[in-house]
């Protein structure tokens, strides 16, 4: 058994070629290291750079590896840049997915685990979202992932593929401080930001109907993915009419503002009070997974807390950031 990894060598990739080499599997990478760097890959995982657009690099990866299973991570996941640009997003999530799943038809590969989000149910009313919480998302970048399960899920029922797709939650933390995440698009990474230069962190909203007015949402470790994604891996081999679509959550919800005080207490950095701003456009106040059927349907549950997962981004941080 052979898996390609799209998107390997990014931050939530390489995590996730870390999680399953480390299981026994075999993996190839290919990545068009546009965010993605060569040196989180462990050594020995062979890396072919290239874009899943690309179709004849895709048929020779698929070929010369005698790939029979893919796990794809490999797309754009910015939201803001979404709203700028969704011809691109589209073209990079929908478009590369599509090109991907031909060339994997036409070369026999059973197996199809995709990265999907939580950005699919858009602004849920509910305490917590389960898989069948309608999907309404409000973003092309929500719209490109909910396209793709039901294009994954479709080409699976129709050629006989075995298929999940994961929708993350809030991810953050690392495994170790090398595997960072490179990217300031998320909180944690933003508050870093902010503290390091001196700044007071920014909250966005605090009139939210929520204990403390600010939102609330569902962290998770980044090696808490990367685990859901070899348990899911094996579920596919072992069970070639699987059709999956699964949350993967902690099923706690912590406050923006109770992450704030976490990250500023993890990082010494307790003087700086921070600023609430106006609420951004489109922030539900609460996104909480529940995380029932990922653990019934794989026997999966996560495993690290929202303290770790700080303490572990900030060792990236500084790594990275002297």
């Amino acid at each position: 058994m052979t898996w390609l990894i799209t998107g390997g060598a990014g931050f939530i990739g390489s995590h996730v070629v870390r999680s399953m080499t480390d299981g026994g599997e075999r993996v190839v990478v290919l990545d068009d290291l546009s965010t993605g760097r060569a040196e989180r890959l462990p050594d020995g995982v062979p890396l072919e750079v290239g874009t899943v657009l690309d179709r004849s690099v895709v048929d020779r990866v698929l070929r010369e590896h005698a790939v029979t299973g893919i796990v794809h991570i490999a797309g754009k996941k910015q939201v803001a840049e979404s709203v700028e640009r969704p011809l691109y997003y589209y073209r990079e999530n929908v478009e590369g997915l599509r090109v991907l799943l031909d060339s994997a038809v036409a070369a026999g590969v059973g197996r199809f685990l995709f990265s999907s989000s939580a950005a699919v149910y858009g602004m849920p009313d509910v305490d917590l979202v389960t898989e069948k919480t309608p999907c309404a998302p409000i973003n092309p970048y929500g719209e490109t992932k909910l396209v793709g399960e039901w294009l994954v899920t479709a080409v699976g029922g129709r050629h006989g593929m075995a298929t999940a797709s994961l929708r993350y939650f809030n991810v953050a933390g690392a495994a170790t401080p090398g595997l960072g995440d490179d990217g300031v698009f998320n909180l944690v990474p933003m508050v870093f930001e902010r503290l390091t230069a001196g700044e007071q962190p920014r909250i966005f909203g605090d009139d939210y109907p929520t204990p403390d007015g600010t939102c609330i949402r569902d962290y998770i470790h980044v090696e808490d993915i990367a685990s859901a994604h070899l348990a899911a891996a094996r579920r596919l081999v072992a069970d070639p009419d699987a059709r999956l679509i699964l949350n993967v959550g902690r099923g706690e919800g912590v406050s923006v503002a109770e992450m704030v005080d976490i990250i500023q207490d993890v990082t010494g950095r307790t003087d700086s009070e921070p600023r609430v701003c106006e609420r951004r456009a489109g922030d539900p106040a609460r996104v909480v997974a529940s995380a029932d059927l990922v653990r019934d349907e794989l026997g999966w549950s996560a495993r690290h807390g929202v303290r770790e997962m700080v303490e572990s981004a900030w060792a990236g941080w500084q790594l990275r950031h002297p």
